[in-house]
């Protein structure tokens, strides 16, 4: 991208506090950005080739939104957790391992986004989230969902398409959590924590794609409680939609 290109982009960041530049093949954050560190509530880099966010992303102290999703990130540098006023973050699509071990400190979190990249484990660090409303694991390597998943404050939890075996009980005692996505993992029935449908604040409960039939979910105490969302529910109410409309049609 030339500089003029990018001196038009500033100057209208400037003015909405918005900067937005996607799918322009950038290998770096662009430097010129720090000149705008207390105008930028909203920085969109998504699409690129970035391989290193910048110490200088602390200095973003008033920005509320940032998304790199679709680049070549493999770490975050610690700056980063200094972003008080941060409400979302995407960064779907990277090569992450893990996150900082300051990331509790981003105490405005309340979406994050972390799909398609290569964590293990769900982060202990988002348990100290407490304004945290939705997080995305899916498409990771997660293979267990340890302890302190029962202190994590958030309201949806997707970690649908990991490699999860077993979870840990203290997930039913997650106080605001409603909807939880476990599709096509490896989840034997016998690991699915019973109290997710006895004892937990669960209401939405997806499970389709794992080691076992869902008619035999059914046979657990708490069923009714949840409601359980599979693929085979989807798969009737589309095929009751096709007959209504067929009806339609020949009348």
């Amino acid at each position: 991208m030339g500089n003029s290109a990018l001196k038009a982009h500033l100057e209208t960041a400037q003015k909405t506090g918005v900067f937005q530049l996607t799918g322009k093949g950038l290998t770096e954050f662009p430097e010129d950005l720090q000149k705008l560190t207390s105008n930028l509530r909203t920085i969109d880099l998504s699409n690129n080739k970035i391989e290193l966010l910048p110490p200088l992303i602390g200095k973003f102290s008033f920005l509320k939104s940032l998304a790199l999703n679709n680049n070549k990130l493999t770490a975050l540098p610690e700056e980063l957790c200094k972003l008080k006023k941060l409400e979302t973050l995407h960064l779907n699509g990277n090569h992450l391992r893990q996150l900082p071990a300051a990331f509790g400190q981003l105490s405005a979190l309340k979406t994050l986004s972390l799909s398609g990249n290569q964590l293990r484990t769900v982060p202990t660090q988002l348990s100290g989230l407490r304004h945290l409303d939705v997080v995305d694991l899916s498409k990771n390597q997660i293979q267990n969902v340890p302890d302190s998943v029962g202190e994590l404050q958030a309201i949806e939890l997707n970690l649908n398409q990991n490699q999860i075996s077993q979870i840990s009980m203290q997930i039913s005692h997650c106080p605001r959590l409603k909807v939880l996505r476990l599709e096509e993992n490896c989840l034997e029935l016998s690991m699915l924590p019973q109290s997710i449908l006895s004892d937990s604040q669960i209401s939405l409960l997806a499970v389709e794609g794992n080691l076992f039939e869902i008619k035999k979910l059914r046979e657990l105490d708490g069923y009714d409680k949840v409601r359980v969302l599979f693929w085979g529910i989807l798969s009737f109410f589309k095929k009751l939609l096709v007959k209504s409309l067929l009806r339609l049609l020949r009348i």
